[in-house]
């Protein structure tokens, strides 16, 4: 099944399936129709000699130059040889891939003018499987994220790198394995290629979509804290949070307590104390917080994904061209920062109930640090040292970016977003928080094995996922294998797809 390019409709799930697993990509003859249109009034404007910034201009500080006939085409080749101005490791394949099916979206509404070609030519690098190499570093996501869409780009000509078949090659060598052809850069085509935050797009698309996920796992490890702690679950009743009406907080109390259904500490069988401590009774609050950002993260890059986020912008049905700044990427840089600091503060949730675990002044008659043999053991004691390193590199990374300008261009661009510096350091946070997460689901399953009571559902079937991963701790051994090997069970949903198989979907929110 293949994702069809229209311009509107194109949601986070769209790019995951294109992006990080391979599935095609098609042009509606509608959209491919604007395109040719919207193609066609630019040419009718250069006929008439009018002056358009970026086509027969220079651009940033020498927009007031203007370009002879002769040199309005390789103008465009220049401009993309002098943006491919990036720095560091290739980016992931499946951001470019992301980058690419944005901006493939933003030419299907007809207002960038690119020729059609230029649209088509990501389409089929897209399907047969061609990646560009981006280097991960170099845009201030100020006309959009110039440097690494300009090495983009440079596959429009046939030049620079990309990966194909599992190699690195040049794009010339790909193209003829492939039996594509580059289209090469006329009028406008380089700029209409790389004037948008569509790499950052990209990227915060792939985090929202790995965080919902976490976000649930978050809920999971929660509950099975919350059992081995013993926890008073009147928090957790639906219409508390109703009584506060935040949306977040109330799907996150139904997940836990549906993930705690069949416990025994439901049904008054158990002791409890009359009121837990914050990291125990608020959760919901805080993970609802953080669930509450990340649908609004969400709403603003669908809208961006559904947007024309590129300058000038060509409107054929009125006739005219507007310049302004709608590369800038602030609009997606400003919710993707303040969703990263929300996983940050529900890792640093997580910790302080993994630290109640741990502690015997805390937890509730579990042995220290969650060994038997304490003293000659010390259990999981090391365990927090390495949440606790994890976090302070998340909340180092959470100072926003999306503040963080330096003027650029002769003061020309005095205001840059920084978009593409949330994005990488919100890479790292998510990387970071499966960590934590996955420590916390260790120490609880640990804790859990000391329990003797009825466990819900959801928390037994989500200790026997831990258990397939990490082994119980009896005696010390080397921790690191399984904090890396959980960690990676985290991300990959082991824990999430085993709950939910036994106790049917979570609320997304």
């Amino acid at each position: 099944m293949s994702v069809t390019i229209t311009g509107t409709g194109l949601t986070v799930e769209n790019v995951v399936r294109v992006a990080r697993f391979g599935e095609t990509v098609e042009l509606s003859t509608e959209a491919l129709e604007r395109i040719k249109a919207c193609r066609a009034f630019l040419d009718q404007k250069l006929e008439s000699g009018e002056i358009m910034y970026g086509v027969n201009t220079g651009i940033g500080e020498f927009s007031e130059v203007a370009l002879s006939e002769e040199q309005t085409r390789d103008f465009q080749r220049y401009l993309i040889y002098n943006h491919s101005a990036g720095i560091g490791e290739p980016a992931p394949v499946e951001h470019v891939r992301a980058a690419m099916l944005s901006r493939i979206n933003v030419h299907a509404h007809g207002n960038s003018a690119p020729r059609p070609e230029i649209t088509r030519h990501y389409i089929d690098m897209l399907n047969k499987g061609i990646t560009p190499v981006v280097c991960k570093k170099g845009s201030v996501g100020a006309c959009g994220d110039l440097a690494p869409m300009s090495q983009i780009a440079l596959t429009l000509m046939g030049e620079g790198e990309v990966f194909y078949q599992c190699e690195r090659m040049k794009a010339s060598e790909a193209f003829q394995k492939a039996g594509l052809r580059a289209p090469g850069l006329e009028v406008r085509d380089g700029l209409a290629a790389i004037n948008g935050s569509n790499l950052t797009t990209g990227m915060g698309c792939l985090q929202i979509y790995d965080a919902e996920r976490w976000i649930k796992q978050a809920e999971i490890a929660a509950a099975m804290s919350l059992e081995a702690l013993r926890a008073n679950m009147k928090p957790y009743d639906r219409r508390l949070h109703e009584f506060r009406g935040f949306r977040g907080a109330i799907a996150g109390a139904a997940n836990i307590r549906k993930v705690l259904d069949g416990s025994d500490l439901l049904t008054g069988k158990m002791k409890v104390k009359v009121q837990d401590a914050y990291s125990m009774r608020s959760t919901p609050q805080v993970i609802g917080a953080a669930r509450d950002q990340l649908r609004w993260t969400r709403e603003q890059f669908e809208i961006e994904l559904n947007g024309v986020c590129d300058n000038p912008i060509f409107v054929p049905e009125d006739g005219d061209v507007l310049s302004g700044a709608n590369f800038q990427g602030t609009p997606v840089g400003l919710p993707l920062d303040s969703l990263s600091t929300a996983i940050t503060m529900v890792s640093v949730l997580s910790e302080r109930r993994m630290n109640r675990l741990l502690n015997p002044a805390l937890s509730v008659g579990l042995p220290a640090f969650l060994t038997k043999g304490a003293g000659m053991y010390s259990g999981h004691m090391l365990s927090q040292y390495t949440a606790d390193m994890l976090i302070a590199e998340q909340r180092i990374l959470s100072a926003p970016a999306s503040i963080q300008s330096i003027p650029a261009a002769a003061d020309q661009e005095d205001f840059v977003s920084m978009s593409m510096n949330v994005a990488l350091k919100g890479q790292q946070i998510l990387d970071n928080a499966y960590g934590v997460l996955g420590l916390e689901l260790i120490a609880a399953s640990q804790a859990l094995d000391f329990r003797d009571w009825k466990f819900g559902e959801g928390v037994q079937a989500g200790r026997e996922a831990v258990r397939e991963i990490v082994k119980h701790l009896d005696e010390d051994r080397p921790l690191f294998p399984d904090h890396n090997n959980m960690k990676d069970a985290v991300q990959q949903l082991h824990v999430l797809e085993a709950v939910e198989n036994r106790i049917g979907e979570l609320e997304a929110y």
